[in-house]
């Protein structure tokens, strides 16, 4: 027999724990085998896959609570969430030599000024069905259970990097061969007509701000998705990605 706690008041002492919702995302952290600390389940969402987290925490004798509501922030939980160790940051650095030395041809996102954590997540989950080797971020509050959510635990999967200068960054990715493409509207040239199979990596902006000119500067090529006359004037952030990483993986498949 499986015990299921009640739940009355938790409080979070450590305050770098994540919160994470979703039946998706907590099996992807059991996947890539995070330590999760506590899990909670809403008694009324009760079915097969929630019985099968009940038994896994019984296995692994992670205590288990159960509420009985949330708050409206997260009501779309599937009726599980779960407080698990931090997403690790990683350093470029320590990334590209073992890419090469697997035998890869690098495929990096730079993100510059996307605040947008559900855009972030998005991006993140594209990311992980490419096999994107990292992102590149200088905003360290991307990274929360609304990103992890949106990214249907993609953030377990593929490597995070924070940086705080971007410029030395892309001088780093230069020297290892790394061709530096910036995603923008301020470029007439399609992105259809660079060669993907080598080593790259893309810089993707916000919509508000766009990529910094001083990172424009500095890249190989600027390139722009094809936009059918009078239509808007740009993509939504997280769209644009998942057309550039999948024109780079067309050419690299076929």
């Amino acid at each position: 027999m499986i015990f299921i706690f009640n739940f009355h008041v938790f409080k979070i002492m450590e305050k770098n724990l994540l919160t994470i919702y979703g039946i998706n995302p907590l099996f992807e952290a059991i996947k890539y085998k995070k330590k999760i600390y506590k899990i909670f389940i809403i008694k009324k969402f009760l079915n097969f896959k929630l019985k099968k987290i009940i038994k896994f925490s019984y296995l692994k004798k992670i205590p288990l609570f159960e509420r009985f509501n949330l708050k409206k922030k997260n009501q779309n939980n599937q009726g599980v969430f779960a407080i698990i160790d931090p997403i690790e940051f990683y350093k470029i650095e320590d990334i590209i030599p073992n890419i090469y030395n697997n035998g890869k041809i690098p495929l990096l996102l730079i993100l510059d000024s996307i605040t947008d954590v559900r855009n972030f997540g998005s991006i993140v989950r594209t990311s992980a069905c490419t096999g994107v080797d990292a992102i590149i971020i200088s905003n360290n509050n991307l990274v929360n259970s609304d990103s992890i959510k949106t990214s249907s635990g993609g953030l377990f999967k593929v490597p995070i990097c924070k940086e705080k200068n971007i410029i030395k960054i892309i001088k780093i990715l230069k020297n290892y061969g790394i061709q530096i493409i910036a995603v923008t509207e301020k470029t007439d040239y399609i992105c259809y007509n660079i060669n993907y199979r080598n080593p790259t990596a893309f810089i993707l902006g916000s919509e508000e701000k766009g990529i910094s000119i001083n990172y424009l500067s500095i890249c190989n090529n600027r390139v722009k998705l094809p936009l059918i006359k009078n239509s808007l004037t740009s993509l939504n952030v997280s769209v644009a990605c998942g057309a550039i990483l999948y024109e780079a993986i067309r050419q690299r498949l076929y």
